[in-house]
């Protein structure tokens, strides 16, 4: 038998309702605070990811899906929706448009081949926020406010936000001088990638999970000790916009994020329920000055995020949170002989193109595994098809929870709906002009 392969899911049933929930819920707050949707391929040239993400990250050094296509060009399953987002800004010349920033939201399938655990698969879906074009604090803090809005709105309560900065250039490279002084001397108590880090990028040391109990971890120089004036005060300014907002946060100087092009604000939010175990970060970003020239575009400001969505989940279930998922449907359709079946079919998809959710049964079984279907399927309402009703123009219906039964005549099925569920008002429709219109539509 063929299997799904190591570090992949099915999602199906149940969750894969919970995930387009929350598929729906980031498109509505990512539209309320007015960012566009945008979709980028699944493929890139490898060199996106090697210049973007950095070559010292274990991103593109270990985890990246690469390969040479047909054409013997080296392509890049995407390990992350930021570098995309930026090279999409620069190749379609969004910078020349008026409007600036200009705000995007995405949601996706992502790629990294890592070794498969909780909360980290090898093919994974990323939800993520970018904002392109500003320079100003108050862009950072609203992208943070942007995942606190969504992670509310689904219900997640135990939150934090843990905020650090990096600092501009000159202070990034005093604080990587800092820290090779720091670990040189004893840098061969660690593992073999942070052997190599130390040359490369230093700031990634900090990010071991390997070595994160050393004593020199736990030592470590701070990032905010060794900031410049200019970073100083941008810093500060993030964390008035964030209390203007009323958003709770704590700084935490250990912050660093694994990817190379990070500079001043980084952050993560937690969700701190004790179910959740080890691995509490639902979400990482920061901001990126510095991208968009690095993937040969123009000096662009960025900053933003991205939240997987399988730990979404989980912090849902560490929550206990019961998403208002309708697993229900309104009509379901049950017929005996051939004359009614060709009545369910027609039927159900008269009220399908009216907006209600039909099923019926397509596997010729009798009446009463019908029932039990329906039961199962927890629909609404029943309607119990009969070649006598229907010769009368009449169906009779079952409403499924208070067992009550009305005969409803065929002609005004919708209508009979739309009343029950509360679909529309009556001072909106003429129904008696709505029954003429159809009578009219039928009689031709």
């Amino acid at each position: 038998m063929i299997q799904r392969q190591k570090g992949t899911i099915d999602i199906y049933g149940d969750i894969a309702k919970k995930w387009k929930y929350i598929d729906s819920i980031v498109d509505m707050v990512a539209e309320k605070y007015n960012y566009g949707y945008i979709r980028t391929p699944i493929f890139e040239d490898f060199s996106l990811f090697h210049r973007g993400i950095g070559d010292s990250t274990d991103i593109v050094s270990k985890e990246t899906y690469d390969f040479l296509d047909k054409g013997g060009r080296r392509i890049a399953l995407r390990p992350e929706g930021t570098a995309g987002v930026v090279r999409a800004y620069i190749e379609n010349k969004m910078f020349g448009d008026p409007v600036q920033p200009k705000k995007f939201y995405y949601n996706g399938t992502m790629y990294r081949y890592e070794r498969p655990q909780s909360g980290r698969d090898r093919e994974f879906t990323q939800f993520g926020a970018e904002i392109l074009g500003s320079d100003d604090p108050i862009s950072d803090a609203e992208v943070i406010a942007l995942a606190i809005s969504i992670f509310k709105m689904l219900g997640l309560k135990d939150l934090k936000v843990k905020l650090n900065t990096l600092g501009d250039t000159e202070s990034r490279n005093k604080y990587r001088q800092v820290l090779i002084d720091h670990f040189k001397p004893h840098i061969d108590e660690f593992c073999e990638d942070c052997k190599e880090r130390i040359n490369k990028n230093p700031l990634r040391i900090l990010d071991c999970k390997i070595d994160n109990e050393n004593k020199l971890m736990k030592t470590a120089p701070k990032t905010i000790d060794y900031l410049n004036d200019e970073s100083r005060e941008r810093f500060e300014k993030v964390q008035e916009y964030l209390d203007v907002m009323g958003i709770d946060y704590e700084v935490d100087p250990t912050i660093v994020r694994g990817l190379d092009y990070y500079n001043h604000t980084v952050f993560e939010i937690e969700d701190t329920n004790p179910n959740m175990g080890l691995n509490k970060v639902i979400l990482g970003g920061g901001r990126y000055n510095g991208l968009a020239e690095q993937i040969e575009g123009p000096a662009t400001p960025g900053v933003g995020w991205a939240s997987g969505a399988g730990r979404v989940v989980d912090a849902l279930e560490a929550e206990g949170v019961e998403l208002p998922i309708d697993d229900g449907i309104d009509m379901f359709f049950l017929y005996v002989n051939d004359e009614e079946k060709r009545s369910a079919l027609y039927y159900a998809n008269e009220l399908r193109e009216a907006g209600y959710s039909v099923d019926t049964e397509f596997t010729g079984k009798s009446l009463k595994s019908q029932f039990k279907k329906a039961d199962r399927l927890n629909a609404r309402y029943i309607a119990v098809l009969n070649s006598e009703d229907l010769k009368n123009g009449e169906i009779k219906i079952k409403n499924n929870q208070t067992k009550e039964e009305e005969v409803v005549s065929a002609e005004a099925l919708i209508y009979f709906m739309d009343e029950k569920l509360n679909t529309f008002s009556e001072e909106d429709f003429d129904i008696d002009e709505l029954m003429k219109t159809k009578k009219v539509k039928e009689d031709k």
